[in-house]
């Protein structure tokens, strides 16, 4: 199978496409035939070595979101069979032909290949952080970086919870965010003033997606208690603020119950860009650029990443 891997920490050109045996799924596993893989924000600071988990050796796989048909199923699996669609985690590198998949769910319906692939780490990600918050009804929330890919699947979910969302993004993204359920304000110097002029007495909580502005946030909350981090770890140290990761209290739970929401049209996270497997790199240089509404999506079955 062709898969995509690195053999040294890098920039994007240390991606390169090659050849692998085919997999074989174990206990548990499923085998699925790639369809499609998204691009979290996570996945190029794994390949430039910014952050890492666990031991490190090479070469190293690259991709989590994924989405495709099952073709094998390991020993004991009794959740999906050979033949259905799926989105998930893959254990070892989404950008394949073939992956295994331990967490997974079966695709809604109305859902493509290409859209499944842009959610499971957002997915997850955002729903562990409204947990971790406890979000809902009658809250104000805020969240710093409301138009990416882990903020728009928050603020939808918020929305869904009977929040009350304010998200910063750039002015060109604000009508996006009203769409989502949220109320625009831009980021930057003034932050406070434009927050309190929406919510004089600031917000319940806050959800710092983007990085920067934690004493802005912790201010507007009312404390340290009332804001989580997901981007700076060292800032949230130095201000006491937890820092939130996917090592505990993990939300995948979220993939089998996003497809009500789906279905009832009140979730729906963009696409923003898709690209052919030989321009992953292309794709990783977009995602670093910062600058992506909703999700990146890399396709490796051209010919049947739709709802097929």
């Amino acid at each position: 199978m062709k898969a995509v891997q690195f053999s040294r920490f890098g920039g994007p050109e240390v991606l390169e496409i090659v050849e692998l045996p085919d997999p074989s799924p174990g206990p548990g596993q499923v085998r699925i035939r790639v369809y499609a893989a998204g691009i979290s924000a996570t996945d190029p600071k794994l390949r430039s070595g910014a952050i890492q988990f666990g031991a490190v050796s090479f070469p190293q796989r690259t991709g989590r979101d994924v989405a495709g048909i099952v073709d094998q199923v390991g020993d004991g699996v009794t959740d999906v069979a050979v033949g259905e669609r799926i989105f998930g985690i893959a254990d070892d590198g989404a950008a394949a032909e073939l992956a295994l998949v331990t967490i997974r769910a079966l695709l809604p319906a109305t859902l493509g290949f290409i859209d499944a692939a842009a959610l499971p780490v957002a997915l997850e990600t955002a729903t562990r952080s409204l947990d971790q918050l406890d979000v809902g009804a009658g809250k104000s929330l805020l969240i710093n970086g409301a138009a990416g890919g882990v903020g728009s699947v928050a603020v939808q979910l918020a929305v869904a919870r009977g929040a009350r969302v304010i998200g910063t993004a750039s002015p060109g993204n604000h009508s996006y965010l009203r769409l989502l359920g949220a109320e625009p304000v831009s980021y930057g110097e003034g932050l406070a003033e434009r927050v309190r002029s929406l919510s004089p007495n600031g917000v319940d909580l806050a959800l710092n997606v983007a990085g920067g502005a934690l004493p802005t946030l912790i201010d507007l909350a009312g404390g340290p208690a009332n804001v989580v981090e997901l981007a700076d770890m060292t800032g949230a140290k130095e201000h006491n603020v937890h820092f939130s990761t996917g090592f505990h209290g993990r939300a995948f739970h979220a993939l089998d119950s996003i497809g009500a929401l789906i279905e009832q049209g009140r979730f729906w996270l963009t696409v923003e860009r898709t690209y052919p497997l030989s321009q992953i790199a292309e794709a990783h240089r977009t995602s670093e650029s910062g600058h992506v509404r909703g999700r990146l999506v890399v396709v490796v079955d051209q010919a049947h990443s739709g709802n097929e």
